[in-house]
């Protein structure tokens, strides 16, 4: 692979964060792909983030709308990707109260109709906990995915 200056580097990931948001470690790990040392790369994204190419707060607003209506992810799978990006707590916290709690319990309910779809109707106990974990590891968290399969242990035969 060709090795790039530090001024080209910064051209290509300027180039790189116009095409869609990017954060941090998506551009630090692109320069570090293009062989820049570290010191150089901090360089760059200072810059990039001065001339607001990169923002955090953004990337983390805009990851969060597309990850909730595109993937259909709840909160819990959203914020756990944001940190494995390494996005700032305060910047997750921020981006998913950005979140109308009606349209996500009405994608979360499609999620569950989805599932219950797919188990072609059964309302059994078994059913029931296919559904939840389901939900579960797309994200949304089991009190409301509870609510949204009407999910009561009182009525289940053990």
């Amino acid at each position: 692979m060709k090795e790039f200056s530090e001024a080209e580097a910064l051209n290509k990931a300027a180039a790189y964060c116009t095409t869609c948001e990017r954060c941090i470690c998506e551009v630090t790990a692109k320069l570090a792909l293009w062989g820049m040392d570290a010191a150089a790369q901090r360089r760059i994204v200072q810059r990039l983030i001065n001339e607001n190419f990169i923002s955090e707060e953004r990337y983390a607003r805009a990851f969060v709308a597309d990850k909730l209506r595109f993937n259909r992810w709840g909160r819990v799978k959203i914020a756990a990707a944001l940190r494995e990006k390494k996005v700032a707590p305060e910047c997750v916290a921020e981006a998913l109260a950005t979140i109308d709690d009606e349209e996500y319990m009405g994608i979360m309910q499609a999620v569950v109709a989805t599932k219950r779809r797919e188990l072609r109707g059964k309302a059994d106990y078994a059913s029931q906990q296919k559904i939840l974990r389901f939900a579960v590891g797309r994200g949304f968290e089991p009190h409301l995915i509870m609510q949204a399969i009407k999910f009561n242990p009182d009525e289940m035969d053990f």
